[in-house]
């Protein structure tokens, strides 16, 4: 009773700051803006990163093709919409509590980047952050989508590249498992370190309750290891791999279309 009482009043603070921050977007802002201009930062950091390294493979692939053409931007903004709608669109999953959910918003993300590269795929994972906050606000005062699009990255990013180094299906499959591998990593390292920590400071409850709605799960859960190994990294290789089948499957055909190019 005292577990199911301490998940409807974290379900019922979530509940209330979704609805403060749907209603002063603005204000969040300004109660949050050092972080915000951090987050902001991170964000500038990675497209960097790269437009740097894309930068480098298609010289060496003697690609003069540029980083960011019209077609792009609009593919990029179509895409973006797309994986803000995704990313609504949760699934809960029984091995992890009910603030952990699964969605497919990184797919857009992944398909837009072996078209046009990591920059479009950094760009689609960076609208789409901004379009939810304007559709839905922020009730993690932009700590979850700063996650959300660190991880996503890390996912993006290492499966373009390779994948860039030689455009093949092999090199598809090879970026994919190794996106996967890098995604579940940084998902379960940054939230062990950064996210839950900050999330529990936001709603000022002590770790061991959240740990405790993982015990109520799994028994094995017993400290924050345990949580980010039983609940966080089952949920990122579930996501890395259905993103990534889902890709696989269905990028050959959608090329031509996205490209605007012919079999």
């Amino acid at each position: 009773m005292v577990n199911i009482n301490i998940e409807y009043f974290l379900y019922y603070r979530i509940y209330s700051k979704e609805i403060e921050n749907m209603n002063g977007l603005f204000q969040s802002l300004k109660e949050n803006l050092v972080f915000f201009l951090e987050f902001l930062l991170i964000v500038a950091a990675i497209f960097a990163v790269a437009y740097v390294v894309e930068k480098i493979i298609r010289k060496k692939n003697q690609d003069t093709s540029r980083v960011l053409s019209t077609r792009m931007v609009v593919v990029i903004g179509m895409f973006s919409a797309i994986a803000a709608v995704l990313m609504l669109l949760e699934i809960p999953l029984p091995f992890a509590p009910s603030f952990y959910k699964l969605d497919f918003s990184e797919l857009p993300a992944l398909i837009g980047a072996f078209a046009f590269g990591p920059v479009a795929g950094v760009m689609i994972e960076f609208v789409k952050i901004l379009l939810k906050l304007l559709i839905k606000g922020t009730s993690t005062a932009f700590v979850g989508e700063l996650a959300n699009f660190v991880v996503g990255c890390s996912f993006i990013i290492p499966a373009e590249l390779i994948y860039l180094v030689k455009k093949s299906r092999k090199n598809a499959i090879i970026g994919c498992v190794v996106g996967t591998l890098v995604l579940t990593l940084v998902g379960t390292s940054f939230n062990a370190v950064y996210l839950l920590p900050k999330f529990a400071e936001m709603f000022g409850m002590p770790m061991d309750v959240l740990i405790g709605m993982g015990t109520k799960l799994n028994p094995n859960i017993t400290n924050i290891f345990t949580f980010v190994l039983f609940a966080v990294a089952p949920l990122n290789l579930i996501k890395g791999f259905s993103d990534s089948l889902i890709t696989l499957l269905i990028y050959k055909r959608l090329s031509p279309i996205i490209k605007n190019t012919k079999k």
